[in-house]
């Protein structure tokens, strides 16, 4: 049993997607934070502000390094984030004359968000592929099946003949657009996160918009002021998602509704009923409905999450890790169940060839 339907011993397998959990995996978190600081020693080192040998033992040190995840629990649960007893514990395995230069200039919240930044990196090459994909899917039946004709309805009440492909259109032009605003979003996202214990990175002097670009470019991100206390970005990326599951919502609600009659629309597969075995329950549909408004809510969490105080804050910071991994979750799992619930659709509309209904 666990708290997250998404990680569920059997719920996820509805909700869960194994992509989003990996990608927010203590493991693969501790391994971005190692990346930030190996990086970090790098850029510092070619700008002079620490030694190349101190980046090379910095670097040596995080790739051998192997996290104690109880020791770090147990410091988290004090601390309040993970990064004070990570950098404790990495230092110790540094030589003394190079420990330092380890973390310099910098603190924990440049680690935690900037490990964000790189690990949202495939979730939004996975949000582009699974939106492609979906479109895809609508222009194939879009093809298959656009001339024959739906009831349409308009505030649930039988209203004139209309074409599949006017419904198709009604599902596909949002997509399309969700397509533009991410590519509007990833010209400046996802962006270092690089501006010390308040933002002024006072320990570099005049290197620190140097190292930080450096920094940027090994990690393969933005380069950007700090945002400490600047949630913009995360909240226009929280946005997106509700945005996407949003769409697909649309998709599966029409689609529950077709299914309702079963006159207009022919899906293989379906759900099973323990009481009533004859019944193909549109299990696939309903659950992009149940994702859509999932991330309708947790947006407006996200959004109270812009509120951080004054120049870091500890409260708002916290109320981002607990909701955006489960909305990137909801969104992936979105994209899944709706490319799966195109590809068993048979028949769409009743054919307006002469003779036939």
């Amino acid at each position: 049993m666990s708290i997250s339907a998404f990680d569920h011993p059997f719920l996820s397998g509805l909700l869960g997607n194994e992509a989003a959990s990996d990608w927010f995996s203590a493991n693969v978190d501790i391994a971005a934070m190692l990346d930030f600081e190996t990086a970090l020693a790098q850029a510092q080192a070619d700008e002079g502000v620490i030694p190349a040998e101190s980046a090379q033992a910095i670097a040596s040190a995080c790739q051998s390094f192997v996290a104690n995840m109880m020791a770090l629990k147990t410091a988290t649960a004090r601390d309040g984030v993970v990064v004070p007893e990570l950098i404790s514990k990495l230092r110790a395995t540094i030589p003394e004359e190079h420990r330092n230069a380890l973390h310099f200039g910098t603190t924990s919240q440049d680690v935690i968000d900037t490990s964000l930044m790189i690990r949202l990196k495939p979730v939004l090459s996975h949000l582009d592929s699974g939106l492609d994909d979906i479109i895809t899917g609508l222009n194939r039946i879009d093809t298959a099946f656009g001339g024959n004709s739906l009831m349409g309805y308009t505030r649930m009440q039988a209203a004139i003949p209309i074409t599949v492909h006017d419904r198709i259109e009604a599902w596909r032009e949002p997509l399309l657009r969700d397509k533009q605003r991410l590519a509007f979003l990833t010209q400046s996202f996802p962006v270092v996160q690089f501006g010390g214990a308040a933002g002024t990175l006072e320990k570099l002097d005049g290197k620190a918009a140097a190292v930080r670009k450096r920094l940027a470019a090994a990690l393969d991100l933005h380069d950007a002021p700090q945002w400490h206390s600047q949630r913009d970005r995360i909240a226009d990326f929280a946005s997106l998602l509700s945005l996407v599951t949003g769409s697909l919502g649309k998709i599966g609600q029409d689609i529950a509704l077709l299914a309702q009659s079963g006159s207009e629309i022919s899906l293989s597969g379906g759900g099973g009923s323990s009481a009533m075995p004859h019944k193909q329950n549109p299990v696939q549909a309903e659950l992009l409905v149940t994702l859509a408004r999932y991330n309708a809510v947790q947006l407006s969490g996200m959004h109270q999450a812009l509120v951080h105080e004054q120049e870091r804050s500890g409260s708002a910071w916290t109320l981002e890790w607990l909701i955006l991994p489960s909305m990137v979750t909801t969104t992936v799992s979105s994209l899944q169940t709706t490319a799966s619930l195109l590809s068993s659709i048979e028949r769409l509309g009743n054919s307006t060839v002469s003779g036939e209904s």
